[in-house]
């Protein structure tokens, strides 16, 4: 295995996964069942469960199975996975990367953890697009490519923060404008602005947005809601956290 490729694989991983995948107890994330699975999420399209993705249950799938997974929402069984999964998105993540997270996924202590299948009301699609075929990501840097890569495909913020219409959610339209209502246990929640509006993005400075992406805290100290990945996302880089308000300063402003 290449250390190199597994340091990265659990810096690409925290910016996105763990968030779902590992149980939750009263205090956070319980260590010794990271990414063994958990209930998410219940909307009046879905129930999601993620499944338990250590080597317990996927040990003996092949790197092109689980990279198809991720990337297209295929099961090595052919079944076709839903959401919450953002395939729309995780489709464009870098073969590099993709590699990263394998190898991270790969050293995992197996933990067994037996979660039920996400319920559907809806149809899902018969496919998130055509085969993922080579993927580059735009070179690392404090750059609105870069920062749309972190957003989109990584981290992706613009997932929970772009509207939906049905299953599909308006990239093309409504691009980072918010409003998902996000409620959970945790309460009522609705997904921000992102774009710089004047009463959304537009009111902070960038060292404001990045401390509310680290801490959880708006500039006033009032604490944000999950099911934002707070604690995950204390660990960016001062590089990758200002590159995704680079990208969110450059999209067009929405009401």
């Amino acid at each position: 295995m290449k250390w190199a490729a597994l340091a990265a694989g659990a810096a690409v991983f925290v910016s996105a996964c763990g968030n779902c995948h590992t149980p939750m107890g009263p205090d956070g994330p319980i260590a010794d069942q990271e990414l063994s699975g958990r209930f998410v999420i219940s909307f009046p399209e879905f129930d999601a469960w993620s499944p338990n993705i250590t080597p317990a249950t996927i040990g003996g799938w092949t790197d092109q199975e689980i990279a198809r997974a991720i990337r297209e929402g295929i099961r090595p069984d052919g079944r076709v996975l839903g959401p919450p999964m953002a395939f729309e998105l995780y489709r464009h993540i870098s073969d590099e990367d993709i590699a990263a997270i394998i190898a991270y996924l790969r050293a995992l202590p197996p933990v067994e953890n037996e979660v039920p299948r996400s319920v559907y009301r809806i149809p899902l699609p018969d496919s998130y697009g055509p085969p993922v075929g080579e993927v580059t990501a735009p070179e690392p840097g404090e750059t609105v490519e870069y920062g749309a890569y972190l957003a989109g495909p990584v981290a992706h913020c613009i997932e929970c923060h772009t509207p939906m219409e049905g299953p599909r959610h308006l990239y093309d339209t409504r691009l980072g404008a918010g409003g998902r209502d996000m409620s959970g246990p945790w309460g009522p929640s609705i997904s921000a602005n992102l774009t710089p509006a004047p009463h959304a993005l537009a009111r902070w400075s960038d060292d404001e947005v990045i401390a509310m992406i680290r801490t959880g805290h708006r500039p006033d100290g009032s604490a944000m809601l999950p099911p934002m990945a707070y604690g995950f996302y204390a660990g960016m880089s001062d590089r990758d956290a200002r590159a995704i308000v680079a990208y969110l300063r450059s999209l067009p402003p929405r009401d």
